[in-house]
């Protein structure tokens, strides 16, 4: 279950799609307080039997265009070196992988990024008007 403090705190910014009264995703973002320009997405999941059907498309859309008439023009968000899935679908939703201080297995990463001993992929993404 998401904890309500993301849509307590981010609910402008926070989103859930549902089929039949049941969630079938969620993205969970929000506004950068130190970087005017910039919003972040924090994490997103669509469940398994719905993938196929362009909810996590709809759901980063939505972030997209809230966003963009927030005044962002930049999202961020990361994932795990690891988790190859995640780094080809922020790319293809139009996501670059920012230059890491080490490349594993042809992707660039940062070295204890948010944890220590934890790699992490950094994404950069440019909102056109």
């Amino acid at each position: 279950m998401l904890p309500k403090l993301f849509f307590d705190h981010f609910n402008d910014t926070s989103f859930i799609a549902e089929e039949d009264g049941q969630m079938i995703g969620f993205l969970i973002g929000f506004l950068s307080q130190s970087k005017a320009e910039e919003a972040y997405i924090h994490f997103v999941g669509v469940h398994p039997d719905h993938r196929k059907n362009k909810i996590g498309k709809q759901l980063y859309d939505e972030f997209f265009h809230v966003v963009k008439q927030k005044g962002r023009s930049v999202v961020r968000c990361i994932t795990s070196p690891i988790n190859k899935v995640s780094i080809a679908y922020h790319t293809k939703m139009g996501f670059e992988i920012e230059k890491g201080d080490k490349n594993l297995d042809g992707v660039d990463a940062h070295t204890d990024y948010d944890v220590p001993k934890q790699d992490r992929v950094l994404f950069i993404k440019m909102l056109v008007n």
